[in-house]
């Protein structure tokens, strides 16, 4: 088990550490549906004691992502198309009304910065970079709220949101028309335009594709659900 590590930042605990690197190898697929991870293994890779560690693995467990048996290493759970489905719906209810207020809060220089995001998505989509295309795209989805002044509910969306991230992951990889940048495009065109029933049908229409494309998904992964 190898894990893809970054810099602990300012101020963050090993609790939060450690929850937020398993969580992205987790997103990645480094810690693949079905795999088992070992406290002091995770401990020794992190540069943590066992404690955060079994701190993180238990807040994981409680959305059911990591499932915890006595004595036994841990398992990263396999895919659960019922999971998924929740957390694309609270996205939908959320962003929908999120969308809706930026249509009406947008600035020009956050149009601007919507627009810059979707160049680079367009870039790296072009580059089949798919790690920065999927941070692209969380990218645009966290500056919507960012924009519409509720940051902290997109804070709160992330716990649950990893099942359905990592769905979006596998689909970057086995989906052969991927739709991302141009439902972004047509989102930004709403908003530009001041149509908020509208940028909420094309948000809903894009947090719909998981379930328009989970055949292509298990195809390529039969072995993760």
């Amino acid at each position: 088990m190898t894990l893809r590590l970054s810099d602990r930042l300012p101020r963050e605990s090993g609790r939060d550490y450690a929850l937020r690197i398993l969580k992205e190898n987790i997103i990645s697929l480094d810690l693949a549906p079905g795999s088992l991870v070992s406290e002091s293994e995770l401990a020794a890779e992190l540069g943590l004691s066992r404690t955060p560690v079994r701190e993180a693995l238990i807040e994981l467990s409680k959305v059911r992502i990591v499932e915890i048996t006595p004595q036994k290493p841990s398992m990263i759970a396999r895919i659960d198309y019922g999971l998924v489905e929740e957390a694309r719906f609270l996205r939908e209810i959320l962003e929908c009304a999120v969308v809706e207020l930026v249509c009406r809060m947008a600035s020009p220089q956050d149009i601007r910065r919507l627009e810059e995001t979707i160049r680079l998505q367009l870039f790296y989509l072009e580059h089949s970079v798919s790690e920065q295309l999927m941070l692209m795209d969380d990218q645009f989805h966290r500056m919507l709220f960012d924009m519409a002044q509720k940051p902290q509910l997109y804070a709160l969306l992330q716990n649950f949101s990893i099942h359905f991230d990592r769905v979006r992951r596998m689909a970057l990889e086995s989906v052969k028309e991927l739709k991302i940048v141009e439902d972004h495009s047509a989102i930004l065109n709403a908003i530009r335009d001041n149509r908020p029933q509208e940028a909420r049908e094309l948000m809903k229409l894009h947090l719909s594709r998981c379930q328009v494309d989970a055949a292509a998904i298990r195809e390529k992964y039969p072995g993760y659900f």
